[in-house]
């Protein structure tokens, strides 16, 4: 994936909260953290965004939209599913 950033962008890169996949953050290298205040826990690594957007593209992923919040940026991404029925409940067949 090709990004146009800046040579100033740095970590650390949140990349999860507490309902993210173990599998996946473990393949990203992140730490699970509970910042003081929070009532909730994240996910987050030491490397640059641009680092991780290319770990996540290698997994399928793309990114769908980016903003900025303030000082941050937030990016949205997606990864279709194999197998999508298999989320959907049975349907009764008369």
């Amino acid at each position: 994936m090709h990004h146009g950033v800046s040579k100033q962008e740095v970590g650390p890169t949140m990349v999860g909260d507490e309902h993210s996949d173990p599998n996946l953050m473990h393949y990203l290298g992140a730490t699970k953290r509970n910042m003081l205040g929070n009532h909730f826990w994240e996910y987050y690594v030491h490397d640059a965004p641009r680092i991780v957007l290319d770990k996540l593209e290698k997994c399928g992923y793309r990114v769908i939209s980016m903003t900025g919040v303030g000082q941050t940026l937030v990016w949205c991404l997606h990864k279709e599913s194999i197998n999508n029925s298999a989320f959907l409940p049975a349907q009764d067949t008369l």
